[in-house]
């Protein structure tokens, strides 16, 4: 799908989704998407990305270490020293540590917690309002805010 999380229209939704759009409901009230589609998301500027871009069929993470990272690690790298206020959203170990070595100036939000995965969600991934925060964040800067809804 070229999205993190994302699947596409008619495969059921992964596990790690359907949290991501219980948050979301519980956070910003937007209903429940009801498919993977992420599109939208990213038609508004939301840039979902994982710290490795592919896996083998049902191996998680089996492509790490296969060079991924170093593209990663530059694509935030680039954000990060943009000037636009930026909110990086990192869900998980492997996203949190995406920032270690980059800098990141004072006029961008960084939102962590655990992984929305079903094995760690409700370590503080639910109830962390990173949606409402991003939301919050982009309009004090003077930017739009993210339309969290599905369709």
């Amino acid at each position: 799908m070229g999205f993190s999380f994302a699947v596409p229209i008619g495969m059921a939704l992964p596990p790690s989704l359907r949290n991501i759009y219980a948050e979301m409901e519980s956070d910003v009230g937007v209903k429940r998407g009801t498919d993977g589609c992420l599109a939208k998301l990213a038609e508004q500027g939301v840039l979902l990305l994982n710290a490795v871009l592919t896996v083998r069929a049902n191996e998680s993470n089996s492509h790490a270490g296969c060079g991924w990272e170093s593209v990663t690690d530059g694509i935030i790298a680039y954000l990060a020293q943009r000037q636009e206020p930026t909110a990086f959203i990192l869900w998980g170990r492997s996203a949190k540590d995406k920032l270690s070595n980059v800098s990141i100036g004072g006029q961008h939000l960084i939102l962590a917690s655990p992984h929305p995965s079903p094995y760690s969600a409700s370590s503080g991934f639910f109830g962390c309002r990173h949606f409402s925060k991003t939301n919050d964040f982009l309009t004090r800067n003077g930017i739009a805010p993210i339309d969290w809804s599905h369709k």
